[in-house]
Parts: structure tokens; sequence; C-alpha cells
């Protein structure tokens, strides 16, 4: 069979053309262009068997960045694996506050909690590299994921194993503290659809309200913030609300809500006064 055929045949089913073609370029290490000029290619047995068994893995809902073991973020190419969420688009907007928090500062103190792939934090250390980043996770596998996304990208982290930031020294104080926390609250049928059912539910729910993790957060913002300092955290598209009067009243100033590109309460912001 050739590319021409096997997409002929594979687009009057799931999964999409556009995830075929993503699943051909990984196996036959081709870009797009490629496929598209060479589209009379006859796939080899071993190829053939390699293509077939992604795509059906695609077909059951398993997420095209597993399969390929990797996502675009920010430009950049990030190594994903189950060990960590995958990196999405609406998060490269918290990229782009995070950077217009700290465009003044010399050499920012940055930390990132719950870093996963560790794609906020890289980022941030390779488009400030001045900053003094450190990124923060609960799970081994994900730090280890992470490691090795910096050490890919040559990218200038510090990371820490903790929960929450019980780890940190207590005189350890930042200019920004960044999170794109658990906000789904426990049960939610979204967590049994889609790609979120191949993802750590560490990383998805919390353990009570969908917002306990902004709680945390608060709390360890205000006591590791320097003065003036930042706090930016992604939250649930239903929370443009709830997240910002959290903040407010546990003591931040300057709260301001961020839309996404759809148009979606995405980001909070705050300053510690």
């Amino acid at each position: 069979m050739n590319i021409r055929d096997f997409m002929r045949a594979s687009f009057a089913d799931a999964p999409p053309r556009s995830e075929v073609r993503m699943l051909l370029s990984h196996v036959l290490k081709r870009d797009h262009a490629w496929l598209v000029a060479h589209d009379d290619y006859q796939f080899t047995v071993d190829e053939l068997e390699q293509i077939n068994a992604l795509t059906a893995r695609r077909a059951t809902g398993e997420p095209v960045a597993y399969l390929i073991g990797e996502r675009d973020f920010y430009g950049r190419t990030f190594r994903c694996s189950p060990a960590a969420l995958i990196p999405r688009p609406e998060t490269e907007r918290l990229i782009d506050l995070a950077l217009a928090s700290i465009a003044t500062n010399a050499t920012p103190r940055v930390l990132d909690i719950g870093t996963g792939t560790g794609c906020i934090a890289i980022t941030i250390a390779l488009e400030r590299s001045n900053a003094i980043v450190n990124a923060i996770d609960i799970s081994p596998d994900a730090l280890a994921l992470a490691k090795e996304n910096a050490q890919r990208l040559q990218a200038n982290v510090t990371f820490i194993q903790s929960n929450w930031l019980a780890a940190l020294p207590p005189d350890a104080q930042f200019d920004l503290i960044l999170s794109n926390p658990p906000y789904i609250v426990p049960g939610d049928a979204h967590l049994t659809q889609g790609d979120l059912r191949f993802e750590p539910a560490i990383a998805l729910a919390d353990a009570v309200d969908g917002l306990e993790s902004y709680r945390q957060l608060a709390l360890g913002a205000l006591r590791h913030l320097n003065p003036g300092g930042a706090l930016i955290v992604e939250h649930g598209y239903d929370q443009g609300e709830t997240v910002p009067a959290l903040l407010t009243a546990a003591g931040f100033t300057d709260v301001a809500m961020h839309r996404d590109l759809a148009g979606h309460p995405r980001i909070t912001e705050a300053r510690k006064p």
C-alpha cells in the first residue's frame, strides 16, 4: 500500500486526516511536504504495521502527543509521555503574561509549580536567559521528563520534587510564581472523555472542589513572593470569577483575569502587596 491509498482508506473513519498525517510523519520520519510530494511511496511491511497500530490506538482516543512522543509549544518541541499533561496552546498565553511581568527585572527569580513536561519553566528560561528558574513537581516521572526536555533544549532550570512548596527553603523568595494546577472537580464527566482519559489524573483534578489548588497556591505564593511579585495561574473556563475572587480574598492586589485566544476566561494574574 502507498501513502495515497492509505490516506483514502483512513479518511472515511477516525482518526481525522490531519492526525493520520502526523502519525505517518512520525513513522516515516518525513515532514508533511514530503508526504504530499511522495504520495506514491510504498510502505514496507514494518512501516505499515506501525502505522496501522498507531491509527488503531488513536481511534480509541489515545492522544497523538503520547503516540508520537512530542508536542510543539511556544515554537519548540517538547517530549511527552503519560507521566505529564500534554502542553496546550492556551498555556502559551500564560507565557506571554509571565514575560511581560518580568520584563523590567534584570535577573528575575521564577518558580513553576506542577511543571509536568517542564514546558512553562523551560520556555521562560529560554526566552529570558538571565532568569533564575526553578520548577516543582510531586511526580518523579514528570520531573524526569521535564529534566530530559531541559537538557535537550539546553535550558537552565533547577528541578525540585515537592508536594506544593513543602520542599522549598523557608526563605526562598521569587519575583514570579506560575502554575497550571489541577482544577477539574472530582467526578467531572470530562475526565472520562477524549484525551483526558489518558492523562495523569493527579494533574487534572484536585481532591476537593476544583479550587483547592488555588488555595494552596495563594498561601504559598504569599509566603514566597517578593513584595510586588506576581502569581499567574491558569484555570478552567468556568472559573473566571471564582479564582480571581479567591486570590483577592487571600490578600492579593491588582487581580486581573485574562482571556485566551478563543475569548474564554483562562488565566488570572495577581500581585503580592
